[in-house]
């Protein structure tokens, strides 16, 4: 029903008539996202992560179950993003076996953090313990203050 009929004209029901009237065959393709962003998106909220902040370090703790060590990339992108990445294969079926329930989760892992500026990039370490990977970011020292420059007043 088209309310500017009856005199109620605004911005509000102008844009909600836009929407509801769209036409059937406009293609709704074009703004979903990607596979490839799907995919990411559900491999980052399915890997959960601890951040912890040290006087000289940060550590991420994140969970990793049934990964061996070969099977995780740690990475620093864009100078700035700790680039944490997995894969669980699923296991091959045995001859006569078939799954019954599977829960377990299986595919690619993978967390995004920003790093803060006083990260250090040349200093990370990760160790991958009973399926928990702990990666550890060295600090920065803070800068030094700066010591006023002291002029010495010549007599003319």
């Amino acid at each position: 029903m088209d309310l500017r009929i009856m005199g109620f004209e605004s911005p509000l029901l102008s844009t909600l008539h836009h929407i509801f009237d769209s036409p059937e065959d406009t293609d709704k393709s074009s703004n979903a996202p990607t596979r490839t962003y799907v995919r990411d998106a559900r491999a980052m909220a399915a890997t959960p992560a601890d951040v912890k902040e040290f006087p000289n370090s940060y550590v991420f703790v994140i969970d990793m179950p049934g990964l061996k060590s070969g099977d995780i990339k740690v990475q620093v992108e864009d100078e700035n993003v700790l680039l944490v990445t997995g894969e669980r294969k699923r296991e091959e079926e045995k001859e006569g076996g078939k799954y019954v329930r599977m829960e377990r989760r299986v595919g690619k892992f993978m967390r995004k953090f920003v790093l803060p500026e006083n990260a250090n990039i040349d200093a990370i370490s990760a160790v991958c313990q009973d399926g928990v990977l702990t990666v550890t970011v060295q600090k920065k020292p803070p800068p030094e203050p700066k010591k006023p420059k002291t002029i010495e007043v010549k007599i003319a």
